[in-house]
C-alpha cells in the first residue's frame, strides 16, 4: 500500500490531474508559491493514498476513500489544523477535477472535518512596541534599514513578503501611504504615521544609496550586498530588534502584522478598515484581532478592578 503521507509515482491519470490541478493554481487562481507546494503536497498525498487502495482514474476518488485518508491521518496523530488543512485542499482538488470533467460527482462538499483550533497569536502590548522602535539605530547603513523596516512593518502591518516585494515608487513620503500588492496579485494603498515616513525618508536619502549596486533595481530595502531584502533577512531583523528590547517577546514580522491590527482595533478603528489595511479577503480574518483586544481587555480588568 502506497504511503498515506505521499510520494513515490502515481498512475498517469492520477500524475496528469495534478499537474493540470497545479496550473490551475498557479495560473488561474494566482495563490501564493507557498499555498501551491502546500496544496500540492497534500493532494499527492491523497492521490498516493487512493492508488494503494487501488484507484487509477481521478473518478474513483469517492466521499468513502476521502473520508478513509483523512481517518488514517487521524489515527496516525494528525493534529486537528493539519486534518482541516489537509481536507480543504482534497475539496479544492475534487472542486477543480469536477469543473473539468475529470469526476462526474465531486465528493467534496460531503467531506467534513474537524476545525483547527485557532489560537489567539502573541503581540506586544503599546509600551513594548513603543521601546522597540523608539531604540535607536547604530547610523550605519544597515541600521538605518533595519529601523525602518520595523516601523514600516508594525505601521502598515503589510506581510513581510509584501515588504520585501516594495519598490521605492510604491512609497510616497508626502502622503504618507505605501502601494503593496498583496496577495492573488491585489493592490491596495496603506496609510503609515509620521514616525514610519520619517525612518523611510531617512533609509531612502542615506541608508539606501550606501548599499545599493548596479543590480539593485528599483527595490526599496536592500540587503548587505545590494541586492533586494530577502525574507529570511528580514526576520532576522526583527528577531534582532527585538532580542534588543528588554522584555519584548521573540515575534517574527507576521507578529507585528498581528500587533499593528490588535493596536488598531484598541484605538477605535472598525473592522472594515483594519481589514482593508491587512488586505483580507474575509472580514472573518479580521474578526480574530477582536478576540485578542478583547482577552487583554479582560486580563487588565482582572489585573485592576478590586472585585474581578
Amino acid at each position: 500500500m502506497a504511503d498515506d503521507h505521499g510520494g513515490g509515482d502515481l498512475p498517469g491519470a492520477l500524475e496528469d490531474a495534478i499537474a493540470g490541478f497545479e496550473r490551475h493554481l498557479r495560473l488561474e487562481r494566482s495563490v501564493s508559491a507557498h499555498t501551491v507546494r502546500a496544496y500540492l503536497g497534500d493532494v499527492r498525498a491523497l492521490l498516493a493514498y487512493a492508488a494503494g487502495h487501488g484507484v487509477t482514474e481521478p473518478d474513483g476518488l469517492d466521499i468513502d476513500l476521502l473520508r478513509g485518508w483523512l481517518a488514517a491521518l487521524r489515527d496516525g496523530g494528525a493534529a486537528r489544523a493539519s486534518l482541516a488543512r489537509r481536507g480543504a485542499a482534497a475539496r479544492t482538488f475534487t472542486g477543480f477535477a469536477h469543473k473539468r470533467g475529470l469526476i462526474e460527482v465531486d465528493p467534496g462538499p460531503l467531506l467534513g472535518v474537524p476545525k483547527a483550533h485557532r489560537t489567539l497569536p502573541e503581540v506586544l502590548r503599546q509600551d513594548e512596541a513603543a521601546a522597540v522602535l523608539d531604540a535607536a539605530d547604530d547610523g550605519e547603513p544597515g541600521g538605518v534599514r533595519d529601523r525602518a523596516v520595523m516601523e514600516v512593518l508594525y505601521a502598515t502591518g503589510v506581510r513581510v513578503g509584501e515588504l520585501c516585494g516594495l519598490d521605492v515608487d510604491d512609497v510616497d513620503l508626502e502622503r504618507r501611504t505605501v502601494r503593496v500588492l498583496g496577495k492573488g496579485g491585489k493592490e491596495r494603498t496603506v496609510p503609515m504615521g509620521g514616525p514610519a515616513a520619517d525612518a523611510l525618508d531617512r533609509w531612502i536619502r542615506y541608508g539606501r544609496p550606501a548599499l545599493a549596486t548596479a543590480n539593485s533595481g528599483a527595490a526599496l530595502f536592500l540587503g548587505d550586498r545590494g541586492g533586494r531584502l530577502g525574507q529570511r533577512s528580514a526576520r532576522r531583523i526583527v528577531h534582532r530588534r527585538l532580542a534588543a528590547t528588554e522584555g519584548a517577546p521573540d515575534l517574527g514580522p507576521h507578529g507585528l502584522r498581528h500587533t499593528a491590527a490588535t493596536h488598531l482595533l484598541e484605538g477605535g478603528a472598525d473592522l472594515r478598515s483594519v481589514q482593508e489595511i491587512l488586505g483580507h479577503a474575509s472580514l472573518g480574518t479580521t474578526q480574530l484581532y477582536t478576540h485578542i483586544s478583547i482577552d487583554r481587555l479582560k486580563s487588565s480588568y482582572t489585573q485592576a478592578h478590586p472585585r474581578a
